[in-house]
C-alpha cells in the first residue's frame, strides 16, 4: 500500500527556556505554529518476512542529506517496527525542501509523517508511538498532532494543541543558507531568573488567549518572543543581517524561529507579503511566503460535532479571559 503525506514545517511563535534538567536537556515554554511549507513523502510499505527500508531524497535540499540508516525518516520506520513488532519492507522517497539547521523542524516532522504514514498502511493506533517519536527527538511528538498551534512544555514533547479560529496573518520566511547548530545555540545561552521566567509564561498564556478569541495581528504581536535570539543573533552575522532588514521595512512582527537560522515577520495580507518578499530578496538568502497549515481538525473547530468539543470560539474565549 503506499501513502503520500505533506510534512510541514514549524515556527516558534514563542519560546522561552525555563531551566536546565539534570540529563542536560532544557525546559522549555514554546509556541508551535505549522506552516504550509515542507516536504512530500511517500511511502509504499507491506509485511515481509525480512525488514528491508530503503529512502530516496529528491528536491533542492535532498542531495544535502544522507539516504541510510543514519536518516531520521529510516529511523523512525524502524522504530515503528521494533514497536509493533513487525517485519515489513519499506520503500521511502522523500521530496526534501525544509533545509536542516534551520528552525524549522523538517527532519522532526519528516519523521513524524512516516509514523503516521505507517499507522494508516498497517491500520495501528498513532497515539501509542508518541513515546517512540519523543524518543527520537523532542519535536517530532508535535508532528504526530493534526493541530495547527501547540503549546510545548517539557523538553518540548508535552503539547497541548491551542485552537485558533482565525483569520491569521500571512508569514515571510528567510532563510539566510546558514546551518545553526542546535547545540552551539544552547552552549551560549544565559538562564533567566525565574521572575523573568514567570513573566514570559503569563506572556504566552495571554498570547494563546488571544489567538484562541481570534484576536487581530496588532493585538498580539508585541508578546512574539525568542530567548534563543540572543544566543545567535550577536554571532551569527547572516541571521543579523536579515532580522535588522526585516525589521527596517516596518515590519514590526519579526522573530527567529526556534534555534535559527530562520527568520519570520507576520504581516497582514498577501500583497503586504509580496512585497515584503521583493524587497529581501537576495543571493545570500531564501525568501518566501506562506500561511499557516490549516488541517481538517482546525477549519472545522467550532462546530459541536469535531474532535474537540468545545462550542464556538465565543465560548471558549469568554472561558478562557
Amino acid at each position: 500500500m503506499k501513502i503520500t503525506r505533506f510534512c510541514p514545517a514549524k515556527v516558534n511563535l514563542f519560546l522561552e527556556v525555563c531551566g536546565k534538567r539534570p540529563d542536560g536537556y532544557h525546559e522549555l515554554a514554546t509556541l508551535f505554529a505549522k506552516i504550509n511549507f515542507g516536504d512530500t513523502l511517500t511511502v509504499d510499505a507491506e509485511e515481509a518476512p525480512q525488514t528491508e527500508i530503503t529512502l530516496t531524497l529528491t528536491g533542492p535540499v535532498g542531495g544535502m542529506l544522507k539516504a541510510d540508516e543514519t536518516n531520521l525518516a529510516c529511523r523512525a520506520a524502524r522504530a515503528f517496527l521494533e514497536h509493533f513488532k513487525l517485519s515489513a519492507r519499506i520503500d521511502m522517497t522523500l521530496d526534501k525542501h525544509t533545509p536542516t539547521g534551520a528552525g524549522l523542524g523538517g527532519g522532526s516532522s519528516d519523521a513524524a509523517g512516516v509514523m503516521l504514514a505507517l499507522c494508516e498502511i498497517f491500520n495501528k493506533d498513532k497515539n501509542e508511538l508518541l513515546p517512540a517519536a519523543a524518543r527520537l527527538g523532542a519535536d517530532v511528538p508535535l508532528f504526530m498532532y493534526e493541530d495547527t498551534f501547540l503549546k510545548g512544555e517539557g523538553i518540548g514533547e508535552k503539547l497541548t494543541p491551542v485552537p485558533a479560529p482565525g483569520p491569521l496573518p500571512w508569514l515571510v520566511l528567510a532563510y539566510p543558507n546558514t546551518v545553526v547548530p542546535t547545540k552551539g545555540v544552547f552552549a551560549r545561552l544565559k538562564l533567566p531568573d525565574q521572575q523573568t521566567v514567570l513573566t514570559n509564561r503569563s506572556n504566552l498564556d495571554k498570547l494563546i488567549t488571544d489567538l484562541r478569541c481570534a484576536s487581530s495581528l496588532a493585538g498580539w504581536k508585541h508578546l512574539l518572543f525568542n530567548r534563543l535570539e540572543e544566543c545567535v543573533v550577536p554571532f551569527t552575522n547572516s541571521v543579523r543581517n536579515v532580522l535588522l532588514d526585516l525589521r527596517k521595512t516596518n515590519t514590526d512582527a519579526v522573530l527567529m524561529s526556534g534555534s535559527g537560522s530562520t527568520v519570520f515577520a507576520l504581516v497582514e495580507t498577501e500583497k503586504d507579503a509580496k512585497n515584503l518578499v521583493r524587497k529581501l530578496q537576495n543571493q545570500e538568502r531564501t525568501v518566501f511566503f506562506t500561511t499557516f497549515h490549516r488541517s481538517l481538525t482546525n477549519e472545522n473547530y467550532g462546530n459541536k460535532d469535531t474532535s474537540y468539543g468545545r462550542g464556538s470560539p465565543e465560548s471558549v474565549c469568554e472561558r478562557d479571559v
